[in-house]
């Protein structure tokens, strides 16, 4: 399925969990702040903005925030929030839509970088980030590493969460760098409501190289977004590149 096709209106209607998960205080909270701090007194562009879970607490700190969306689902999500006047969002692919105007940050958050499924398109995605930044502007993309210590020879999947009603788990194609995350939700009954999303995973090196074939530095990596130091088990990564200037 196409991404635009994945993220229809039921998934939009779903994907808002108010206070818990990726919106939790302690999540949102230091992702906010970081992202505000380098933005500085410029404008921001959130590629893949979504229903606005960053956008629309960064714009409320002042910073002037504009998206790029491939579903629309998501964006008429998001205008139940905020009008197009305080975040306008351009409906388009992440790496080839254009918004007008210069921004001192590009962001691109939870992992969305691998919702491209190739690597002739991550590179565009770096390319279009630097098309939209102003000399010296900075690139944050947030990704998991990969986990295939966790894949022992002749296995192709991995469990990567479970709770009360929830199974989480990875099938992977090592042959081309895709893995489809499969969430489940089940209840007391026989049934369960199955959601798949396909991603190509990346290396963090690999990012470095997409960064340096289009202009970028990269300028630090840590494991989240509080400053954790990164390391050989850290099991994802907040990267900034900068562009000269």
């Amino acid at each position: 399925m196409r991404q635009e096709e994945i993220w229809d209106a039921e998934a939009a209607r779903r994907y808002d969990t108010p206070g818990t998960g990726m919106f939790a205080p302690d999540v949102l909270g230091p992702t906010v702040d970081r992202l505000a701090a380098l933005a500085g007194d410029g404008r921001a562009l959130e590629f893949a903005v979504g229903t606005g879970r960053v956008a629309v607490p960064l714009a409320e700190r002042g910073v002037p925030v504009s998206g790029i969306e491939l579903s629309v689902p998501m964006v008429e999500r998001l205008r139940t929030k905020v009008d197009a006047a305080t975040i306008p969002v351009v409906v388009g692919d992440m790496a080839s839509a254009t918004v007008p105007g210069e921004f001192s940050l590009v962001y691109l958050v939870y992992n969305t970088v691998a919702n491209l499924l190739t690597q002739a398109e991550q590179v565009a995605c770096f390319r279009n980030a630097a098309r939209h930044l102003r000399p010296g502007g900075r690139f944050v993309i947030e990704l998991w590493v990969p986990e295939l210590r966790q894949l022992p020879p002749g296995r192709q999947a991995t469990v990567w969460h479970t709770e009360d009603g929830y199974l989480g788990l990875d099938t992977y194609d090592v042959l081309r760098q895709r893995v489809v995350s499969h969430h489940v939700r089940f209840g007391a009954g026989r049934e369960a409501q199955i959601f798949r999303t396909p991603h190509r995973y990346v290396w963090p090196s690999e990012l470095d190289l997409m960064g340096e074939l289009t202009g970028f530095a990269l300028e630090s990596r840590h494991a989240d977004w509080t400053g954790a130091e990164f390391t050989g088990e850290s099991r994802s990564h907040v990267s900034v590149y900068r562009l000269p200037g």
